[in-house]
């Protein structure tokens, strides 16, 4: 029972470490307070080759982990949005991607920031980069330990997320941070804590 409990707790920690580096530029507030519509763009994850684990898989995965991470920021804009807490528009997943892709941004040639905000029509584009040292997802993360007997006890997550301007076609804030969790943290989970540290100083939440 007593290690029942510490495997759970394990399971669920999540643990900040080291300090959190935030970008500003003079305008990041009054640019932002100027957006009405903004996306959420598709993450670009990194996972660290390991040992025994074909590269085909890590790049498959990385694809999973994208998606799973854009829905989980998306998610957690639009309920900061019902909480109040936020005034701008988010456009859905579904519409972001279709019109990425029409746009010729998975075809080997992706688009610019600048880019993305032209095709998608939005005033704000909100861009982010995840390099894990293993899978997050549970399903991945159980596939690759079992398939191939990588396991371990944490699990290290850098996290940058900015928000680039379309008026402008500038970067006007960027926040970056290293976490690290239990082999099973999720996306769910890295992006909970990651944005509640962003929140504290993002321009769009009030």
């Amino acid at each position: 029972m007593k290690n029942q409990f510490f495997f759970l707790a394990g399971v669920v920690t999540l643990l900040f470490s080291g300090c959190a580096k935030i970008y500003n530029s003079p305008d990041a507030a009054s640019r932002a307070g100027s957006h009405r519509l903004i996306a959420i763009a598709p993450p670009s994850v990194s996972i660290a080759a390991q040992k025994k684990v074909d590269a085909e898989a890590i790049k498959e995965q990385q694809k999973t982990e994208s998606v799973n991470f854009q829905k989980e920021m998306h998610a957690w804009f639009l309920r900061r949005k019902m909480q109040n807490k936020m005034n701008v528009e988010v456009l859905d997943i579904e519409t972001t991607n279709a019109k990425l892709q029409r746009a010729g941004h998975y075809d080997g040639n992706p688009l610019s920031p600048a880019e993305m905000c032209e095709a998608l029509g939005v005033d704000g584009l909100v861009t982010s980069n995840y390099s894990l040292t293993k899978p997050m997802s549970e399903g991945g993360a159980i596939a690759v330990g079992l398939i191939f007997g990588v396991w371990g006890s944490t699990n290290e997550v850098t996290g940058t997320i900015s928000i680039h301007d379309k008026s402008t076609n500038k970067m006007i804030w960027n926040f970056n941070h290293k976490l690290s969790g239990g082999t099973f943290s999720t996306p769910a989970q890295v992006v909970d804590g990651l944005m509640r540290q962003a929140s504290r100083k993002m321009p769009y939440t009030m």
